[in-house]
């Protein structure tokens, strides 16, 4: 399909194709790429980018919940998946959070430091500790859960009710599949 044809469709269906900005349909061709039939990858369309764009403009939003405790993105993680899970390891918080090992044991050594977060030796497995939230953790976990609850009714507002259900179907297929995507091995890498 000529680039001409792929704008007149995507005039004739408006935001159909910018969603994933899947660039022009070949036919099932395999033809090299040249100037005028490359696809054309408009960052401000293109999904990966626009989640992204869409994670950094929360984060940066949620930081007025949770910023007036001094804690940063990353303790705010453990400091919420503690104060939901209970007693976990490290390594647990980091699956559960998608942080990297390192980022996960700067936030609890600095939530440890604030005496919010109490580290236990496994007895059965020296070389990790259980984490729990302490009294004053606890507290702080509970001062901002209705927060934050109201801050996701506030940024969920704005998908009609109807719509909803969709929406969430939509998350978690993507996070299910960027999840196949990383696990996925690359050929003649192994």
């Amino acid at each position: 399909m000529s680039a001409a044809a792929v704008e007149a469709a995507d005039r004739s269906m408006p935001g159909a194709r910018s969603i994933m900005n899947s660039g022009p349909i070949r036919n099932g061709s395999t033809q090299a790429a040249t100037p005028e039939n490359a696809p054309v990858l408009k960052l401000d369309e293109f999904l990966p980018h626009r989640l992204n764009v869409l994670s950094s403009l929360v984060s940066q939003a949620l930081t007025r919940v949770y910023g007036r405790y001094g804690i940063g993105i990353p303790e705010w993680r453990v400091l919420v998946t503690l104060g939901q899970n209970g007693v976990m390891t490290g390594k647990a918080v980091g699956a559960q959070t998608h942080m990297h090992k390192t980022k996960v044991s700067r936030a609890v050594a600095q939530l440890e430091q604030r005496k919010l977060v109490a580290r236990r030796a496994n007895r059965a497995d020296l070389r990790e500790s259980f984490l729990t939230l302490t009294p004053a953790g606890r507290q702080v976990y509970e001062e901002l859960a209705p927060s934050a609850l109201a801050f996701m009714d506030r940024l969920a507002e704005v998908v009609a009710p109807a719509d909803r259900p969709a929406f969430d179907r939509a998350v978690k297929l993507l996070t299910e599949r960027s999840a196949e995507l990383v696990a996925e091995v690359e050929p003649g890498t192994t």
